[in-house]
């Protein structure tokens, strides 16, 4: 190889900022988190960054949610960005070294990667960053689902979630149609009602509603049957989601 055009360097600069917010400046992907590119989540993240803090700026905006939800940006998508960091401060370690002891562990991992599908599969969910979980307001019972991403649930009446999520709004499952006096469709809600379809999701399996935000995670879920007191912590959930836009609404 000889007479290059272009050479750049990247070194393992890993910085993160102090706050993802400070009045109207937000900051998001590598404005916010700089790595080694170390197998590429840094790009997911950044994604991620982007989703959560696109949905919150369109509510406060529209006038659908108070200022506080923004707050939540900066609460949730630091620590991932965190994590993201230890990971790929672990995979440089990995790649880059050439002791023997370091070749022992590499290809420890590896062996466990390829014969571990438990442990393959918690990797693959930290790399695409499908494992992040919001947590629960500090002191608040939630239901276990809360906070973690919601997959492509399929309804009794053929329609998807992940069709539902489409327009950018959050989305309120009944799932029993037992639920009364719910708004009706809107630019920011999308209500479906309609049982799901037969599946294997096990932590799906006795919930009664739920609220989904438009970045696909969990915001609440209920396995209360008794309608009026369903339909109760719906209407509590969507008023919280707008209030304050906490990953865990009662």
């Amino acid at each position: 190889m000889r007479d290059p055009r272009w050479l750049s360097r990247f070194g393992n600069a890993t910085r993160q900022a102090e706050t993802y917010r400070r009045g109207r400046v937000l900051l998001a992907g590598d404005a916010a988190h700089m790595h080694f590119p170390a197998g590429g989540p840094g790009l997911n993240v950044g994604v991620q960054d982007a989703t959560n803090l696109g949905w919150k700026l369109a509510a406060v905006l529209r006038g659908t949610a108070t200022d506080g939800l923004l707050d939540s940006y900066h609460g949730e998508r630091h620590p991932v960005g965190a994590e993201l960091l230890l990971n790929t401060r672990a995979q440089t370690a990995l790649m880059t070294t050439y002791a023997p002891e370091g070749q022992a562990l590499r290809g420890l991992l590896g062996e466990f990667i390829a014969t571990v599908p438990e442990f393959s599969q918690a990797l693959a969910e930290r790399m695409s960053g499908l494992s992040v979980v919001y947590p629960p307001a500090e002191g608040a019972s939630a239901h276990p689902l809360t906070g973690r991403r919601a997959p492509d649930l399929r309804f009794a009446d053929g329609r998807r979630l992940f069709e539902l999520l489409r327009g950018g709004g959050r989305v309120l499952l009944d799932l029993t149609g037992g639920a009364a006096g719910l708004p009706g469709q809107t630019p920011d809600t999308v209500v479906h009602t309609a049982p799901l379809a037969p599946h294997d999701r096990g932590a799906w399996r006795r919930v009664t509603a739920a609220l989904i935000r438009p970045d696909g995670h969990v915001a609440w879920a209920a396995e209360e049957t008794d309608p009026e007191t369903l339909t109760r912590s719906m209407s509590g959930a969507l008023a919280a989601m707008a209030g304050q836009g906490a990953a865990a609404v009662r």
